[in-house]
Protein backbone atom coordinates (compact mmCIF):
# COMPACT_ATOMS: atom_id res chain seq x y z
CA UNK A 1 0.00 0.00 0.00
CA UNK A 2 1.07 3.48 -0.76
CA UNK A 3 1.86 5.86 2.27
CA UNK A 4 -0.82 8.72 2.21
CA UNK A 5 0.30 11.59 1.00
CA UNK A 6 1.07 14.55 3.15
CA UNK A 7 -1.27 17.19 3.89
CA UNK A 8 1.00 19.99 4.52
CA UNK A 9 0.62 21.12 0.57
CA UNK A 10 -3.05 21.12 1.14
CA UNK A 11 -2.29 23.92 3.36
CA UNK A 12 -0.52 25.99 1.61
CA UNK A 13 -1.75 29.20 0.10
CA UNK A 14 -1.50 31.60 -3.12
CA UNK A 15 -2.21 34.69 -0.41
CA UNK A 16 0.54 36.14 1.07
CA UNK A 17 1.88 36.03 4.49
CA UNK A 18 2.12 38.32 7.02
CA UNK A 19 3.05 38.00 10.81
CA UNK A 20 1.84 40.02 13.25
CA UNK A 21 3.95 39.88 16.71
CA UNK A 22 3.44 41.71 19.71
CA UNK A 23 3.61 42.15 23.41
CA UNK A 24 2.89 45.36 25.74
CA UNK A 25 6.33 47.35 26.79
CA UNK A 26 9.35 45.97 27.92
CA UNK A 27 8.00 42.42 27.41
CA UNK A 28 11.15 41.74 24.94
CA UNK A 29 9.75 41.85 21.00
CA UNK A 30 12.99 43.52 20.04
CA UNK A 31 14.88 40.94 21.42
CA UNK A 32 13.23 38.27 19.82
CA UNK A 33 13.10 39.82 16.25
CA UNK A 34 17.06 39.56 16.38
CA UNK A 35 17.26 36.30 16.63
CA UNK A 36 14.07 34.58 15.09
CA UNK A 37 14.08 37.29 12.44
CA UNK A 38 17.45 38.01 11.35
CA UNK A 39 17.75 37.71 7.69
CA UNK A 40 14.74 36.85 5.33
CA UNK A 41 11.96 39.20 6.83
CA UNK A 42 11.83 43.07 7.49
CA UNK A 43 9.98 44.78 10.40
CA UNK A 44 7.10 46.95 9.95
CA UNK A 45 6.94 49.20 13.25
CA UNK A 46 3.55 49.44 14.92
CA UNK A 47 4.72 52.20 17.09
CA UNK A 48 2.86 55.40 17.69
CA UNK A 49 5.82 56.85 18.62
CA UNK A 50 8.43 55.59 17.00
CA UNK A 51 7.52 57.48 13.87
CA UNK A 52 8.69 60.23 15.44
CA UNK A 53 12.10 61.52 14.24
CA UNK A 54 13.62 63.54 17.49
CA UNK A 55 11.87 60.67 19.75
CA UNK A 56 14.88 58.09 20.24
CA UNK A 57 15.39 57.42 23.71
CA UNK A 58 11.84 57.66 25.22
CA UNK A 59 10.71 55.69 22.63
CA UNK A 60 13.13 52.99 23.44
CA UNK A 61 13.73 52.80 19.72
CA UNK A 62 15.94 49.73 17.54
CA UNK A 63 19.64 50.88 18.21
CA UNK A 64 21.34 51.95 15.14
CA UNK A 65 23.24 48.25 14.82
CA UNK A 66 19.99 46.59 14.71
CA UNK A 67 18.59 48.87 12.07
CA UNK A 68 21.44 48.66 10.07
CA UNK A 69 21.06 44.51 9.88
CA UNK A 70 17.38 44.18 9.97
CA UNK A 71 15.15 46.48 7.60
CA UNK A 72 12.84 48.47 9.61
CA UNK A 73 10.14 50.88 8.52
CA UNK A 74 7.33 52.99 9.79
CA UNK A 75 10.14 54.79 12.04
CA UNK A 76 11.53 58.33 11.76
CA UNK A 77 9.07 59.30 9.30
CA UNK A 78 7.34 62.61 11.16
CA UNK A 79 8.10 65.58 13.22
CA UNK A 80 6.73 65.59 16.31
CA UNK A 81 4.67 68.68 16.16
CA UNK A 82 2.74 66.48 13.53
CA UNK A 83 -0.09 64.56 13.95
CA UNK A 84 0.10 60.95 13.13
CA UNK A 85 -3.14 58.90 13.40
CA UNK A 86 -4.39 55.32 13.03
CA UNK A 87 -5.92 55.77 9.44
CA UNK A 88 -1.98 56.94 8.25
CA UNK A 89 -0.63 53.72 9.85
CA UNK A 90 -2.86 51.54 8.25
CA UNK A 91 -2.07 52.86 4.86
CA UNK A 92 1.98 53.35 5.25
CA UNK A 93 1.24 49.86 6.39
CA UNK A 94 -0.01 48.39 3.47
CA UNK A 95 2.09 50.24 1.54
CA UNK A 96 5.29 49.07 3.11
CA UNK A 97 3.67 45.31 3.44
CA UNK A 98 3.69 45.69 -0.38
CA UNK A 99 7.09 46.92 -1.46
CA UNK A 100 8.51 43.84 1.13
CA UNK A 101 6.35 40.93 -0.49
CA UNK A 102 7.58 42.47 -4.17
CA UNK A 103 11.57 41.84 -2.69
CA UNK A 104 9.88 38.33 -1.38
CA UNK A 105 10.72 39.00 1.85
CA UNK A 106 8.37 38.41 5.20
CA UNK A 107 6.92 41.04 6.55
CA UNK A 108 6.40 41.59 10.28
CA UNK A 109 4.48 43.95 11.85
CA UNK A 110 5.83 44.40 15.85
CA UNK A 111 5.19 46.98 18.13
CA UNK A 112 2.88 47.55 21.22
CA UNK A 113 0.46 49.71 19.70
CA UNK A 114 -2.41 47.57 19.89
CA UNK A 115 -5.08 50.03 18.66
CA UNK A 116 -2.82 50.09 14.92
CA UNK A 117 -2.17 46.57 15.16
CA UNK A 118 -6.03 45.74 15.31
CA UNK A 119 -7.12 48.02 12.97
CA UNK A 120 -4.36 47.10 10.59
CA UNK A 121 -5.81 43.50 10.94
CA UNK A 122 -9.31 43.73 11.57
CA UNK A 123 -9.91 47.31 8.85
CA UNK A 124 -11.15 50.30 9.90
CA UNK A 125 -14.58 51.87 10.19
CA UNK A 126 -16.10 53.36 7.15
CA UNK A 127 -15.98 57.28 8.42
CA UNK A 128 -15.11 59.89 6.01
CA UNK A 129 -11.77 61.17 5.32
CA UNK A 130 -10.74 63.90 7.66
CA UNK A 131 -11.76 67.24 6.60
CA UNK A 132 -9.03 69.75 7.15
CA UNK A 133 -11.41 73.15 7.44
CA UNK A 134 -13.38 71.43 9.97
CA UNK A 135 -10.14 70.16 11.74
CA UNK A 136 -8.93 73.33 11.66
CA UNK A 137 -11.53 75.06 12.71
CA UNK A 138 -12.12 72.63 15.75
CA UNK A 139 -8.66 73.23 16.77
CA UNK A 140 -9.06 77.02 16.63
CA UNK A 141 -12.30 76.20 19.08
CA UNK A 142 -10.27 74.14 21.39
CA UNK A 143 -7.19 75.60 21.74
CA UNK A 144 -7.19 77.50 24.88
CA UNK A 145 -9.67 74.63 26.86
CA UNK A 146 -8.82 71.80 28.94
CA UNK A 147 -8.52 67.88 28.00
CA UNK A 148 -11.52 68.16 30.51
CA UNK A 149 -13.66 70.37 29.05
CA UNK A 150 -13.00 68.51 25.44
CA UNK A 151 -13.94 65.18 27.16
CA UNK A 152 -16.96 67.05 28.32
CA UNK A 153 -17.93 68.09 25.02
CA UNK A 154 -17.52 64.75 23.22
CA UNK A 155 -19.54 63.46 26.34
CA UNK A 156 -22.72 65.47 25.27
CA UNK A 157 -22.63 63.91 21.52
CA UNK A 158 -20.89 61.02 21.68
CA UNK A 159 -20.86 59.46 25.25
CA UNK A 160 -19.78 55.38 23.59
CA UNK A 161 -16.43 57.13 22.03
CA UNK A 162 -16.19 59.65 25.26
CA UNK A 163 -15.98 56.54 27.11
CA UNK A 164 -13.38 54.70 25.07
CA UNK A 165 -11.26 57.27 23.90
CA UNK A 166 -8.11 57.85 27.05
CA UNK A 167 -8.94 61.42 28.73
CA UNK A 168 -5.39 62.92 27.34
CA UNK A 169 -6.21 61.83 23.64
CA UNK A 170 -6.77 64.83 22.37
CA UNK A 171 -6.15 63.81 18.82
CA UNK A 172 -8.91 60.98 18.90
CA UNK A 173 -11.33 63.37 20.76
CA UNK A 174 -11.14 65.93 18.17
CA UNK A 175 -11.68 63.70 15.04
CA UNK A 176 -14.47 62.16 16.70
CA UNK A 177 -16.10 65.70 17.03
CA UNK A 178 -14.86 66.21 13.37
CA UNK A 179 -16.75 63.27 12.72
CA UNK A 180 -19.99 63.89 14.22
CA UNK A 181 -19.87 67.93 12.39
CA UNK A 182 -19.38 66.13 9.12
CA UNK A 183 -22.03 63.36 9.40
CA UNK A 184 -24.27 64.29 11.65
CA UNK A 185 -23.39 61.01 13.51
CA UNK A 186 -21.42 59.58 16.12
CA UNK A 187 -17.80 57.94 15.45
CA UNK A 188 -19.14 55.53 17.33
CA UNK A 189 -21.80 54.50 15.14
CA UNK A 190 -19.73 53.65 12.21
CA UNK A 191 -19.19 49.90 12.94
CA UNK A 192 -15.71 48.31 13.75
CA UNK A 193 -15.27 45.17 11.13
CA UNK A 194 -15.28 41.75 12.57
CA UNK A 195 -13.86 39.74 10.95
CA UNK A 196 -9.96 39.99 9.63
CA UNK A 197 -8.90 41.18 6.56
CA UNK A 198 -9.06 38.35 3.74
CA UNK A 199 -5.99 39.28 1.61
CA UNK A 200 -3.57 38.06 3.66
CA UNK A 201 -2.46 35.00 5.98
CA UNK A 202 -1.96 36.42 8.97
CA UNK A 203 -0.08 34.48 12.05
CA UNK A 204 -0.61 36.28 15.66
CA UNK A 205 1.90 35.81 17.85
CA UNK A 206 1.59 37.51 21.19
CA UNK A 207 3.90 37.57 24.14
CA UNK A 208 3.34 38.26 27.62
CA UNK A 209 5.01 38.12 30.80
CA UNK A 210 4.13 37.79 34.67
CA UNK A 211 3.03 41.13 35.76
CA UNK A 212 5.55 41.49 38.77
CA UNK A 213 8.70 40.67 36.21
CA UNK A 214 6.67 43.05 33.68
CA UNK A 215 6.69 45.67 35.99
CA UNK A 216 10.34 45.54 36.86
CA UNK A 217 11.05 45.67 33.67
CA UNK A 218 9.86 48.61 32.72
CA UNK A 219 11.32 50.43 35.52
CA UNK A 220 14.51 48.77 34.89
CA UNK A 221 14.00 50.55 31.38
CA UNK A 222 13.03 53.87 32.82
CA UNK A 223 16.24 53.70 34.59
CA UNK A 224 18.07 52.58 31.60
CA UNK A 225 16.86 55.58 29.68
CA UNK A 226 18.00 58.09 32.11
CA UNK A 227 21.16 56.74 32.16
CA UNK A 228 21.65 57.02 28.15
CA UNK A 229 20.57 61.12 28.49
CA UNK A 230 16.50 61.04 27.97
CA UNK A 231 17.12 64.56 30.26
CA UNK A 232 19.60 65.51 27.46
CA UNK A 233 16.97 64.43 24.80
CA UNK A 234 14.11 66.61 26.29
CA UNK A 235 16.39 69.68 26.48
CA UNK A 236 17.00 69.36 22.94
CA UNK A 237 14.08 69.02 21.88
CA UNK A 238 12.68 72.50 23.91
CA UNK A 239 15.42 74.04 22.57
CA UNK A 240 14.24 73.17 19.02
CA UNK A 241 10.33 74.30 20.19
CA UNK A 242 8.81 71.27 21.65
CA UNK A 243 5.71 72.37 23.47
CA UNK A 244 3.60 70.33 25.62
CA UNK A 245 0.81 70.30 23.16
CA UNK A 246 2.84 69.41 20.15
CA UNK A 247 1.14 65.75 19.65
CA UNK A 248 5.27 63.85 20.39
CA UNK A 249 5.70 65.86 23.67
CA UNK A 250 1.76 63.41 24.87
CA UNK A 251 3.52 60.65 24.60
CA UNK A 252 4.76 58.98 27.79
CA UNK A 253 8.30 59.55 28.79
CA UNK A 254 7.72 63.25 27.46
CA UNK A 255 5.13 64.80 28.63
CA UNK A 256 6.10 64.32 32.58
CA UNK A 257 9.00 66.76 31.93
CA UNK A 258 6.03 69.59 31.19
CA UNK A 259 4.59 69.34 34.71
CA UNK A 260 1.01 69.57 35.34
CA UNK A 261 -1.38 72.72 37.73
CA UNK A 262 -0.43 70.15 40.44
CA UNK A 263 3.05 70.02 40.15
CA UNK A 264 4.58 72.83 37.68
CA UNK A 265 8.20 71.37 38.06
CA UNK A 266 8.69 68.37 39.01
CA UNK A 267 12.21 66.87 40.06
CA UNK A 268 14.31 64.42 37.76
CA UNK A 269 13.28 61.90 40.40
CA UNK A 270 9.32 62.58 40.60
CA UNK A 271 9.75 62.74 36.39
CA UNK A 272 11.55 58.98 36.83
CA UNK A 273 8.25 58.19 39.14
CA UNK A 274 5.79 59.25 36.88
CA UNK A 275 7.09 57.74 33.57
CA UNK A 276 7.77 54.49 35.62
CA UNK A 277 4.15 54.62 36.83
CA UNK A 278 2.82 56.12 33.52
CA UNK A 279 4.31 53.23 31.48
CA UNK A 280 3.33 50.02 33.78
CA UNK A 281 -0.39 51.56 33.94
CA UNK A 282 -0.30 51.73 29.98
CA UNK A 283 0.93 48.05 29.31
CA UNK A 284 -2.27 47.00 31.47
CA UNK A 285 -4.67 48.94 28.56
CA UNK A 286 -2.01 47.22 26.60
CA UNK A 287 -2.43 43.70 28.15
CA UNK A 288 -6.31 44.29 28.11
CA UNK A 289 -6.90 45.41 24.46
CA UNK A 290 -4.24 42.57 22.85
CA UNK A 291 -6.65 40.05 24.48
CA UNK A 292 -9.24 41.39 22.00
CA UNK A 293 -7.35 40.53 18.74
CA UNK A 294 -8.43 37.08 17.51
CA UNK A 295 -6.66 33.90 16.89
CA UNK A 296 -3.66 34.86 18.69
CA UNK A 297 -0.63 32.34 19.86
CA UNK A 298 0.33 33.69 22.70
CA UNK A 299 3.75 32.32 24.32
CA UNK A 300 5.81 33.65 27.62
CA UNK A 301 9.37 34.94 26.90
CA UNK A 302 11.94 34.94 29.98
CA UNK A 303 15.32 36.36 30.67
CA UNK A 304 16.68 32.76 31.14
CA UNK A 305 15.06 31.37 27.75
CA UNK A 306 13.94 34.55 25.57
CA UNK A 307 13.10 32.64 22.30
CA UNK A 308 9.89 30.29 24.24
CA UNK A 309 9.75 26.89 23.22
CA UNK A 310 7.75 25.85 20.29
CA UNK A 311 7.52 29.68 18.53
CA UNK A 312 10.09 28.95 15.71
CA UNK A 313 8.21 25.69 14.69
CA UNK A 314 5.41 27.37 14.06
CA UNK A 315 6.74 30.75 11.81
CA UNK A 316 9.02 27.74 10.11
CA UNK A 317 5.32 26.14 9.14
CA UNK A 318 3.70 29.87 8.40
CA UNK A 319 6.13 30.42 6.14
CA UNK A 320 6.29 26.82 4.63
CA UNK A 321 2.90 26.92 3.56
CA UNK A 322 3.12 30.34 2.10
CA UNK A 323 3.87 30.07 -1.97
CA UNK A 324 6.04 32.49 -2.94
Amino acid sequence: MLPKKSSTVSNRTEKPGVILLFGPTAVGKTSLIEKLFSSGAEIVSADALQVYRQLNIGTAKPDADILSRIPHHLIDIVDFRDNFSVGDFCLKADEAVARIIERKHLPVISGGTAFYLKSWLMGMPDTPVSDPKIRADLERQWADKSDAELKEELFRVDPVSAEKIGRKDRYRMLRALEVQIQTGRPLSSFPVPSRPRADYRVLSIGLRRNRKELYERINLRVEKMFEEGLAEEIASLIQNGAKKNHPGMKAIGYREWFGTEEEPEPGIERIKELIARNTRRYAKRQITFFASIPDVHWFEPSDKFPVPEGIESLIDNFKGNIVS
